[in-house]
């Protein structure tokens, strides 16, 4: 069989070779060699730097602000050489509307072979029997992800129960005010949010199920945006059996802790299991959605709603880039990075304590940490802005009771970004101390936020 593939192969090849040569010669002869290819073939062989110095610029001052300062946002991370070397690879070029061995477009079979081994590496990245779950890495960010479960799975105007956005949740799970819908998905379906204990800083669980007794939702999310301890998935799962509805985990912050096996799993309890790719992850910029394949239709409900339902062809550089980052994410080196993760952000959490800092839910369990700043008469925004000034990136978080989100009452930090630079218990431990003497700045009165640009 593979010497039959081997001769058509080479006559394929044969074949496109003659055309080549025989369309080179009428060309020429056609245009009297008016037309120089050449100059097509230089500006597409030239560097970014000759090409585009403008933006050459630009890169080269964001690299350096990447490195060169303290990356503390909890959502960022740097990922490896050769995912960049896929994300950057010939794989953008080709068009696959569809899934592999149904496409729309010919010339697909090593975009085939590019998204099935990613999905593969998905399943074994998470431990996943491949007769129980299957995955889908075609959604191109987290919000368009959760957004398509949520149409595959609802009917116009269904019940959403979320966390709550000022209480950490994020906007693809549904948000409004008591006089506008701010989310797309509280336009398109009845959303309602569950919220942290303020005095804990916890998730109050008991309040939730009566909420949920109330409210009677279609499908409930488990998942924050700002929650640092772990979440009870057990329980969730055991209020959606009650009322007939969805569970569905958001896992983006933390995926990769669970595939290294440091936090519990949201699998064993879950419908669906939705993630970014990008943050603890630490791989390209994209998304997947995992499906139970015991509920009858789901995987087809799923498959349909991304394509064709929300989206065309997939971003096969961002897949194929995934793919090497699911592989990385299986080896021994892997898991230490993501224990040292943990080790980090507690050591980050204490010293901050120790300065004088209220943590909210007074510690962490994952990559991240909220600062309450609200006791310090000042917020999230002001301190985000004067870290930036001294090269230290986070961002401004609303905390329980926050009335503003543009002007929050607090700000969240995390360990991933400085802990693939490296970084240690004992620099977080400085980091710590960094953080403080520049908010002890930020109380006088001539410290200007205006950039000096």
């Amino acid at each position: 069989m593979l010497n039959r593939q081997s001769a058509l192969r080479a006559t394929c090849n044969s074949i496109i070779n003659n055309t080549r040569r025989n369309f080179s010669s009428s060309l020429v002869a056609a245009t009297s060699g008016t037309v120089n290819t050449e100059k097509w073939a230089k500006q597409l062989n030239a560097s970014l730097k000759d090409t585009d110095p403008e933006m050459f610029d630009i890169i080269e001052h964001e690299k350096n602000r990447q490195y060169k300062g303290l990356q503390l946002i909890p959502s960022e991370n740097f990922t490896s050489k050769a995912v960049l070397d896929a994300l950057g690879s010939v794989m953008q070029n080709k068009y696959s509307e569809g899934y592999p061995g149904k496409r729309y477009y010919g010339g697909n079979e090593f975009i085939d072979m590019s998204e099935s081994l990613c999905q593969k590496r998905a399943l074994e990245a998470f431990n996943l029997d491949p007769n129980e779950w299957g995955v889908n890495v075609q959604s191109l960010s987290g919000s368009p992800a959760n957004f398509y479960v949520y149409t595959a799975l609802l009917q116009p105007h269904d019940r959403i129960l979320s966390l709550d956005l000022p209480h950490g949740g994020h906007l693809s799970h549904g948000y409004q005010t008591p006089t506008k819908k701010i989310s797309a998905v509280s336009i398109y379906f009845e959303t309602m949010g569950y919220r942290l204990n303020e005095e804990t800083g916890l998730i109050d669980y008991a309040k939730m199920e009566e909420l949920a007794d109330y409210y009677r939702p279609k499908l409930v999310v488990a998942g924050a945006s700002a929650y640092s301890r772990l979440i009870d998935y057990a329980f969730f799962r055991k209020v959606c059996d009650k009322h007939n509805a969805y569970l569905v985990s958001d896992m983006a912050h933390i995926s990769g802790l669970v595939a290294a096996g440091v936090i519990p799993s949201p699998f064993e309890h879950s419908h669906v299991v939705t993630t970014t790719t990008h943050k603890s992850l630490r791989g390209p910029r994209g998304a997947m959605i995992f499906y139970r394949k015991s509920i009858e239709g789901l995987e087809e409900k799923i498959n349909a709603a991304v394509f064709p339902g929300h989206q065309g062809g997939p971003h096969n550089h961002t897949i194929s880039a995934l793919a090497v980052s699911l592989k990385q994410a299986t080896t021994p080196e892997y898991k230490e990075y993501q224990q040292q993760v943990l080790k980090n952000c507690k050591v980050l959490t204490e010293e901050m304590k120790k300065l004088g800092y209220k943590i909210v839910s007074d510690g962490t369990d994952n990559h991240l940490l909220l600062v309450d700043l609200r006791n310090k008469g000042v917020d999230g925004a002001r301190v985000e802005a004067v870290l930036e000034r001294s090269s230290i990136a986070v961002n401004k978080n609303t905390v329980p009771g926050d009335k503003s989100a543009m002007v929050p009452g607090g700000i969240r930090m995390g360990s991933p970004a400085l802990t693939t630079r490296g970084f240690l218990e004992k620099d977080f431990a400085q980091v710590a101390q960094f953080v403080h003497e520049v908010f002890k700045l930020q109380s006088r009165p001539r410290v200007s936020l205006i950039s000096k640009d």
